[in-house]
């Protein structure tokens, strides 16, 4: 029996034995992060050297791509530090940060996506008035007030796990899970469970009632509005809809299978499902964003030519 005085690590047990192919794994685990932190940072580069993109819409963007590098980065230095280890332990303290970070991302991810949809709202509905309604400076004040919501609820949730007696250490997943750390208790776990309830609470079906909101209005504007109205609606809402339905998935299936039995489901499948909403999100939303938003595409574009040319003017000055 191990009890939170001694407990020093933790044992991550759902991590298969490949042999060789373990070098495999990290080289394409270790190709997603960094096409991830390029992407994503990036975007985030062009959004704030470009006076033109500051913007409510551009601001959440850029919020929204943050965090997927904060995400990221809770995941895949520890994820390729275990591919590569015989042992799969983690310090006691770096699980706890990776639990930090892990939550707070998803928290951030869904309050984003949650205001990105009023945000549409109102560009939809109310056109002639979105600059007065929804400025910059609010689009800040809203981005400030979701990390620090999301950090202050989170740093509720690790005091109240940190005081916990455990009587094990084996972690049935491939990173540090809040959820099965509780259950690892032997002592009372009642507050942690009615947080854990009222968290998940706070952080999925608070941020659907905007959107449900937000949606259905521009449904109703849609339908009853011109085909420019239209256009509009489904060139700027899909990229959102996508992201918000894909999160909302992978989140939803790592939220079953920590809480219920998945034995019958494949080790392999498992294993790709639970890193789905970690890893699709950070790769797919740089590029969907990208290509969805005209302003955005062509802003990418003039730099990405402007550095070839500026590149080609330089080889050609250095040949003379």
């Amino acid at each position: 029996m191990m009890v939170n005085s001694t407990l020093s690590y933790f044992l991550l047990s759902t991590y298969i034995h490949v042999g060789y192919l373990r070098y495999l794994c990290f080289m394409i685990t270790a190709m997603l992060y960094i096409v991830i932190v390029v992407a994503n940072t990036s975007l985030i580069v062009v959004i704030c050297v470009n006076r033109s993109l500051h913007e409510p819409m551009y601001l959440f963007l850029c919020s929204l791509f943050v965090n997927e590098l904060y995400g990221s980065t809770g995941l895949f230095p520890s994820l390729l530090v275990q591919i590569l280890s015989d042992i799969h332990t983690v310090f006691a303290p770096l699980c706890f940060l990776q639990i930090f970070c892990l939550f707070t991302y998803v928290n951030i991810q869904f309050c984003n996506l949650a205001v990105m949809s009023y945000d549409r709202y109102l560009a939809i509905c109310y056109p002639l008035q979105y600059n007065t309604r929804m400025t910059s400076n609010k689009a800040v004040i809203f981005i400030i007030l979701i990390w620090l919501y999301s950090f202050v609820k989170v740093l509720i949730t690790l005091s109240l796990n940190i005081r916990l007696t455990l009587c094990g250490n084996i972690i049935n997943s491939l990173y540090c899970n809040n959820y099965l750390v509780v259950k690892l208790a032997c002592s009372d776990t009642q507050v942690n469970n009615f947080y854990g309830y009222f968290g998940t609470v706070l952080t999925i079906f608070v941020p659907l009632f905007p959107i449900l909101f937000s949606y259905m209005r521009i449904l109703r504007v849609c339908f009853s509005g011109s085909k420019q109205t239209r256009q509009k609606a489904v060139s700027t809402c899909t990229p959102h809809l996508v992201s918000l339905l894909n999160f909302s998935f992978g989140c939803g299936f790592e939220m079953f299978q920590s809480r219920f039995d998945k034995s019958g489901v494949p080790s392999v499948l498992r294993i790709i499902l639970s890193l789905y909403f970690l890893i699709i999100q950070p790769l797919m939303n740089p590029v969907m964003y990208g290509l969805q938003m005209s302003k955005l595409r062509n802003i990418c574009k003039h730099m990405l030519r402007y550095k070839l040319l500026a590149g080609g003017r330089n080889n050609k000055s250095v040949s003379e």
